[in-house]
Parts: structure tokens; C-alpha cells; sequence
């Protein structure tokens, strides 16, 4: 069983739900910031699947995420720089509230989960780190990624 965090793609996804405002300069951190994020590049995910397959020394829940989790601020941050744009409009919870309605809650919730059943079995990341995940993401011709 593979639990998966938010998956980061050049095409589709979360990720691109997000681009607009901040290829407009205008995204900005989700509330306090202070929330936790776990995600993965797409690329690093079908990988870790074929793994958990072909390895049968895998046992139990698999989490599907990178090695470093990261708070929705550093998130952005990090978002900003892949797409040379600035990052000082947070979005209040007000607002997240009003145009989201009861989804709000599921962009304000925080979880840190760790990969450790993958990493214990010797899984290897293409994109471990999330300022080169966001750069093939935005430059996907530029990094090789599908």
C-alpha cells in the first residue's frame, strides 16, 4: 500500500493549479505558512512504484513522498525562485475560506510524513530536493522529465 503526498508534474496536478497566481506574481504563502507539505515529483513516484514492486523486501505502508518535507512557506519560497517571481501576497484564511469554501480546510492541513520504508529499502530520488523538483517541473525540456 503506497500512501502519496502532493505529487509536483510538469502536466497536471496540483502544481498547476498553483502556477497561475504565482506566474503572475501574485502567490503567496496559505495562511499562517506554517503547515506542513509532503510531496513528490511524478518521476520519483513511478519510480518508487516499479520499486515496491519489484522488491520484495518492502513490507507494510509505503509513503510516497520525498525525503524532505517542507512547510507551505518554504514552499512558496521555493516556487517563486523555479519561476523567478516574488512571493509577498500571502493568501489569509479568510480568503482561502471564502473562495474554497470546506476545501479550505484540506489546503490548511499539515502533515510531515517521511519516506522511511522506501528510503530503509534503498530507494533511491531522482528529485530529493525540492527547489530542483519545482525547476524540472516549470523547465520541464530544460531537466528531462516527463
Amino acid at each position: 500500500m503506497i500512501r502519496i503526498g502532493i505529487v509536483l508534474g510538469p502536466n497536471g496536478g496540483a502544481l498547476q493549479q498553483m502556477l497561475p497566481p504565482f506566474r503572475l506574481g501574485v502567490g503567496g504563502r496559505l495562511g499562517s505558512g506554517a503547515q506542513w507539505m509532503s510531496w513528490i515529483h511524478v518521476d520519483d513516484l513511478v519510480e518508487m512504484l516499479v520499486f515496491v514492486l519489484m522488491n520484495g523486501s518492502v513490507r507494510g505502508p509505503v509513503n510516497g513522498v520525498a525525503p524532505e518535507p517542507v512547510r507551505n512557506s518554504a514552499f512558496t519560497k521555493a516556487l517563486g525562485r523555479a519561476l523567478h517571481r516574488p512571493t509577498v501576497f500571502p493568501v489569509p484564511v479568510i480568503g482561502l475560506k471564502a473562495a474554497f469554501g470546506e476545501m479550505a480546510s484540506v489546503l490548511l492541513a499539515s502533515q510531515r510524513i517521511l519516506p522511511d520504508a522506501a528510503t530503509s529499502a534503498g530507494f533511491r530520488y531522482r528529485f530529493p530536493d525540492l527547489d530542483k523538483a519545482l525547476d524540472a517541473c516549470v523547465n520541464p525540456q530544460r531537466a528531462g522529465t516527463s
